[in-house]
């Protein structure tokens, strides 16, 4: 069977304590579902991606950061874009990669289940832009509902996957506050999640 392939708007590589335990290189998948205010990563919905690859010429890629990978317990973080709009692609690189690196998978969670079901038993952590848990200022900021949101994080915490989770509820400039941020993390807490991050400030400045 050939190797998939996938959509990339870049490779990072050497990032020390950004994604995880120890020196880790990302990989940022092209296309999103949302159409956030202040994206970082517009590039992702550019008509074409910066390159195709698939799963064995990735891994090719990446093989020269092995050494570092194993010498300080990082690995591969999938991001985007939204890498989970390409599951399947995470879960064929996930069997076929060295057992020892480690894969964090960034996502805002805004998939069908059936997309966090394929990958997150390969994931050692998983973090999870939430924006926002109320729902008008979540549509107001990403064009998008939160319905496949609110699902999917019930499923991580009934599965046992919220203590490899972290939530980053970010200040949103004109969108929400501080009060906005403790209500959510509130909420997410009354789920079961107890990691996060709400130190970000997201702003078109």
């Amino acid at each position: 069977m050939p190797s998939l392939e996938a959509p990339l708007i870049g490779i990072d590589r050497h990032r020390l304590a950004t994604d995880g335990d120890g020196i880790t290189t990302l990989v940022a998948f092209h296309e999103c579902p949302l159409r956030c205010a202040y994206c970082i990563n517009a590039q992702c919905f550019k008509e074409s991606p910066e390159c195709k690859l698939t799963v064995d010429k990735l891994i090719e890629r990446l093989m020269p950061d092995n050494i570092y990978f194993l010498a300080t317990g990082g690995g591969v973080t999938f991001g985007g874009g939204e890498p989970l709009l390409y599951a399947d692609f995470i879960s064929e690189f996930t069997r076929k990669m060295p057992e020892e690196w480690k894969i964090t998978i960034e996502s805002s969670l805004n998939v069908p289940n059936k997309n966090i079901f394929k990958v997150a038993q390969f994931a050692d952590l998983l973090v999870i832009d939430i924006k926002d848990m109320d729902e008008f200022i979540y549509k107001q900021y990403t064009g998008k509902d939160n319905s496949f949101v609110l699902a999917n994080l019930k499923w991580l915490v009934d599965n046992g996957y919220a203590d490899k989770t972290i939530i980053r509820i970010p200040l949103i400039k004109n969108y929400n506050n501080k009060s906005n941020q403790i209500k959510s993390r509130e909420i997410l807490e009354s789920i079961g999640f107890s990691r996060f991050d709400i130190c970000l400030l997201y702003t078109s400045d």
